[in-house]
């Protein structure tokens, strides 16, 4: 249902902080200015949908985005729907499933690693660099990460 064109778009979801997670999407190309996008999610087929409550808005005051908190990812997949409306009309709504495991389609961006130590002895004239794995939303395996160390003489 609904004229289209009006459906949201390139929609991506970057879960942060381990924690947080940015939804976005750009406005369907049909949109008119008075178009409101409102957005739900679930992490099961049974659980209802919930709304977003903070909304990212462009110069016109449509939802572009939103912010959520408090996000643990354990489940296997996420269900989204954007839906809305523009003057009193429908327009067509956007449903995407993410799976989540093994693919991990949303982006996560990574805090740094913790509590670096550096170690230097001048009797083996070496270093040894320790440090904690980054926290993450779903990974449990540190063996899963690679590091890259820069090491500059001053």
């Amino acid at each position: 249902a609904g004229m289209n064109g009006t459906a949201i778009e390139n929609f991506v979801c970057v879960i942060f902080n381990v924690s947080f997670m940015n939804c976005t999407w750009h406005v369907g190309r049909s949109a008119s200015e008075d178009t409101q996008y409102f957005l739900y999610w679930k992490t099961s087929k049974k659980e209802d949908f919930t709304g977003c409550q903070n909304y990212i808005k462009d110069n016109c005051g449509r939802h572009t985005g939103c912010r959520f908190q408090n996000v643990t990812i354990e489940k296997k997949k996420a269900y989204f729907l954007v839906n809305g409306s523009r003057s009193g009309q429908s327009i067509q709504s956007y449903m995407k499933t993410i799976n989540l495991i093994p693919h991990y389609i949303i982006v996560e961006k990574l805090t740094p690693p913790s509590n670096v130590t550096v170690n230097c002895t001048e009797a083996s004239h070496g270093c040894e660099i320790q440090w904690q794995p980054p926290r993450t939303s779903h990974v449990k395996k540190d063996g899963c990460f690679k590091y890259e160390i820069v090491i500059e003489n001053k």
